[in-house]
């Protein structure tokens, strides 16, 4: 049995201490940081972009898991890349050529995501699912943290599990919005492979140890 892989979200770390929040998540059991890019267009609201995702990069000791909530993200690719990103994820809803997008992000050296919002169905990445190395499901809408996590996505995700091991795809299956100790092992039952935490790990009173109980759950084999 695998653990699972944690992805801390930095939109919910405190930006006046982003140094300090970066540096706990390196001492901590998470593999991965999250970054959200939003751009007030395809979400109702602006995070940050490349200035921010550069001062993460430069004091972050483990990968960057870019998601990009953006109109016309091909746009961007390299300059996400040139910014650090190891794995970016574009959304279904915003690429009107999503194949080609992908193949463009693998072409720069990253792995290739497929983001989801709440109303998409899992059938709408049957002919893609083969080519991405991850899809980012939102089990929240998109745009703001701290948002009630939506049940119905261990039934989506339990779904598209079966499409990938049916077309034989290496894909994993990232959750992005409401984890925390109770929806976390469901949704590993259900399949996903990585947890994105944010108000739960940065509003805890401490981080480290929820951290570690996110990485400590198994009860489930996901796809290296």
């Amino acid at each position: 049995m695998s653990s699972p892989i944690i992805a801390p979200s930095i939109l919910s770390a405190d930006f006046a201490n982003l140094q300090r929040d970066v540096e706990m998540i390196n001492r901590s059991e998470a593999d991965w940081f999250h970054v959200d890019i939003m751009d007030g267009v395809f979400v109702p609201n602006i995070s940050f972009g490349f200035p921010v995702q550069k001062a993460v990069q430069k004091h972050a000791t483990k990968p960057l898991d870019v998601h990009l909530m953006i109109v016309q993200p091909e746009r961007y690719i390299k300059d996400f890349k040139d910014a650090g990103a190891a794995v970016l994820s574009v959304h279904i809803e915003a690429s009107t050529h999503l194949h080609r997008t992908l193949q463009a992000i693998k072409a720069e050296g990253m792995k290739a995501g497929v983001a989801i919002n709440p109303h998409t169905p899992v059938s709408a990445l049957e002919d893609i699912i083969a080519d991405a190395d991850l899809v980012c499901m939102m089990s929240v809408n998109p745009g703001f943290g701290g948002q009630k996590f939506i049940e119905r996505t261990y039934a989506k995700c339990a779904a598209l599990k079966e499409m990938i091991l049916k077309q034989n795809s290496n894909c994993l299956i990232e959750i992005d919005g409401g984890v925390n100790e109770i929806t976390a092992p469901k949704l590993l039952a259900a399949g996903a492979d990585v947890l994105v935490a944010g108000n739960y790990v940065f509003s805890s009173s401490d981080p480290l140890a929820t951290i570690s109980s996110l990485k400590k759950l198994t009860g489930y084999t996901h796809q290296a």
